[in-house]
């Protein structure tokens, strides 16, 4: 008996270091024993007033440039009709003051722009990245955006990778599939594309000429074309095989590259190859949106502006706050905001950006439809 009872101490042990491995099997709970917590204070008069009575639809997406201009991409087509006249241009740039600089953006026959607008990137050339992921236009027609649009800051065309409609899905090298995001990394000049909506994968570009590096999915498995009408949740465990909607990345100084991994609540940590490393969940199971591809719990990551980046800030437009990692552990240790249209919270947060002083910007998609600043105040003392 005490042999068997040795032996099964044993396997909960190995269990539990196994489960430590692969990112837990649940959500991580808030803590700050290992350090402090970063804090932030709402700046209620950002951004300020547009010029020409403008109005924005849906600020959908945010990017931060090296002057630290703020940079918003909105979904101008829906405006409501009563102010369609007034719909400011899609691409917005603002100094962190927030004070208006420019805007320009919208279809041309140079390019194909998106349907449904996504994201924006601007990258350590000053290049703006546009990505859309939508098939479905607002007058009802259906094209997919399976296309990057790449511009100068004064917003000139540079260039197109991939063609609308043209995807052949998760073996296609030459097209996206309505990408969610972009991240250019400067030390190897690649462009990390979050494939996204459409597609399972992560898929890496050469940042100037468009050309195909390599690309994987969860866990780097090949990423394989979802069955017609396949949904996965996975309530406990290691979550599925394959990514849900890869919604988001950012790529680390140290090479380590992060993948918002939507509907399946999690992170999933990788090398620049595509190795896994590691993952964590995101208040997994406690989202209120139904259905089996589960809560959008990861919308978006950005990493903290000190030299080690020591947190990842999580975009959480399921239960509406901002969710703080500590990166190094994965750890989860702090939470902010609520569900409500006061400066400070948030009603859809479905993406943010650091820029070099550590203030928080938010995009808020519908319903709130708003970006916001968040002022770096510090980070609190550990406990003792």
């Amino acid at each position: 008996m005490k042999r068997v009872r040795v032996a099964a101490v044993v396997l909960v042990f190995i269990a539990a270091i196994g489960q430590h491995v692969l990112g837990g099997a649940g959500s991580a709970k808030p803590s700050d024993e290992a350090g402090g917590v970063p804090k932030f204070e709402v700046d209620p008069a950002w951004p300020q007033k547009l010029p020409n009575n403008w109005v924005l639809g849906t600020s959908i997406n945010v990017s931060i440039d090296r002057r630290d201009h703020v940079w918003i991409i909105h979904r101008y087509r829906l405006v409501p009709p009563e102010n369609k006249e007034r719909a400011a241009p899609p691409v917005l740039e603002f100094d962190e003051n927030g004070k208006f600089l420019q805007a320009w953006g919208g279809p041309s026959d140079a390019y194909e722009w998106p349907d449904l607008e996504h994201s924006i990137t601007v990258d350590y050339k000053d290049n703006v990245w546009i990505a859309g992921s939508n098939p479905v236009f607002p007058s009802g027609s259906k094209r997919s955006d399976d296309m990057l649009l790449k511009f100068t800051k004064s917003g000139k065309f540079i260039s197109q990778f991939g063609r609308r409609d043209q995807s052949g899905g998760n073996k296609d090298t030459q097209n996206m599939k309505r990408p969610c995001e972009i991240f250019v990394f400067k030390k190897t000049s690649e462009a990390f594309v979050a494939d996204g909506y459409g597609n399972r994968r992560l898929i890496v570009l050469d940042a100037d000429t468009g050309a195909f590096k390599r690309m994987w999915g969860a866990f780097g498995n090949m990423p394989l074309d979802p069955a017609p009408g396949q949904a996965e949740r996975h309530r406990e465990g290691p979550g599925p095989q394959q990514f849900g909607t890869v919604h988001g990345v950012k790529v680390s100084n140290d090479g380590l590259v992060y993948v918002a991994d939507r509907n399946n609540q999690r992170i999933q940590v990788f090398t620049l190859d595509g190795k896994y490393v590691n993952q964590v969940f995101i208040d997994r199971n406690e989202s209120s949106d139904a259905g089996p591809a589960g809560g959008r719990t990861v919308s978006g990551v950005a990493l903290s502006a000190d030299k080690d980046q020591q947190f990842i800030y999580v975009a959480d437009y399921s239960n509406s706050h901002v969710v703080v990692v500590r990166r190094k552990t994965l750890d989860v240790i702090d939470s902010f905001g609520t569900r409500s249209r006061k400066p400070g919270d948030f009603d859809g947060v479905h993406n943010l950006a650091v820029d070099s002083k550590g203030n928080l910007y938010t995009a808020e998609s519908d319903p709130a439809n708003r970006p916001q600043k968040f002022v770096f105040k510090g980070v609190s003392t550990p406990r003792r």
